[in-house]
């Protein structure tokens, strides 16, 4: 005797393994996310504070490990990693050694010195290769000496901290308050958990952390601190979309695995790729 199939369940469906957002699992991750970042905020308090060459090998280094991630994910395409990681090195001693037109220059030398290396490594890249090479310079090279050039400004050293500052409290207030707030998406195609009401909060956040940082220096005054918040602000969502879109035209979810489950380093550094070197030119104007 054929058995009749159970009637169609009435109702909303059942809920995801994880819950959506706004679930105890969502609202639980920010100690973890924050846990997870402890160790890169002790790195940034000594080496901004000693400045000089440790901040040069510090960010360079920094820069590197978001480079590796960059060509791990686009391994297909056969970067020329090691052509990048030169070009890199150049970009931050150029702007250590000289100025912003040493750094022009450097990143002009280094498409020969990519095409140069490509040519004898092991499997040449083609034009794919070539161009994801000089997105990580463009993209992380540029980011890394603009936060050289603007840590050797005056006062520096405490703008650095200022627009760091502001960018991660941006970030976590923009995870609160989507969270909390979140009802219309920002930007699905790109990142499909961002929300309008998240951008507002989290832009509103960084331009109130950036002026309280102010506050603590005395060298700053309240409208400085206001416009360095607003260009932090303005800048950092442009950041993390560009990485999600970088990552989703991947097909990565993570950048890498340095922060555990929250992660590499270019996850928690794509913003501040976009800040610090809005930042430069904002502070060097007000100068």
């Amino acid at each position: 005797m054929a058995v009749a199939p159970p009637p169609p369940r009435s109702g909303p469906p059942p809920a995801r393994r994880g819950g959506g957002p706004g679930s105890r699992r969502d609202r639980s991750d920010l100690g973890p996310r924050i846990l997870a970042a402890i160790p890169a905020i002790i790195f940034a308090i000594v080496i901004v504070a000693w400045g000089g060459g440790v901040f040069l090998a510090g960010v360079v280094a920094l820069g590197l490990v978001c480079l590796h991630e960059l060509y791990t994910m686009a391994a297909e395409l056969e970067p020329v990693r090691l052509g990048g990681f030169l070009g890199l090195i150049g970009l931050g001693c150029a702007a250590f050694f000289g100025d912003g037109t040493l750094v022009l220059l450097a990143l002009v030398a280094t498409i020969p010195v990519v095409f140069a290396v490509g040519l004898v490594q092991a499997r040449p890249p083609g034009m794919a290769g070539t161009a994801v090479t000089l997105l990580g310079l463009t993209w992380v090279g540029l980011a890394i000496a603009h936060a050289v050039l603007l840590r050797e400004l005056e006062h520096g050293g405490g703008v650095v901290v200022s627009i760091l500052v502001g960018t991660f409290a941006g970030d976590t207030g923009a995870y609160l308050g989507g969270r909390t707030f979140g009802r219309t998406l920002l930007a699905p195609s790109i990142s499909p958990n961002k929300t309008r009401e998240g951008l507002v909060v989290g832009m509103v956040t960084a331009v109130v952390f950036v002026w309280l940082a102010g506050l603590y220096q005395d060298w700053m005054s309240g409208t400085q601190a206001l416009l360095l918040g607003l260009a932090v602000a303005a800048a950092a969502p442009v950041g993390d979309l560009f990485e999600s879109w970088v990552k989703r035209d991947l097909g990565a979810k993570d950048t890498g695995r340095l922060f555990g489950a929250h992660g590499g380093a270019l996850d928690r550094l794509d913003a501040a790729f976009f800040t610090l070197v809005v930042g430069y030119y904002v502070w060097s104007a007000m100068l």
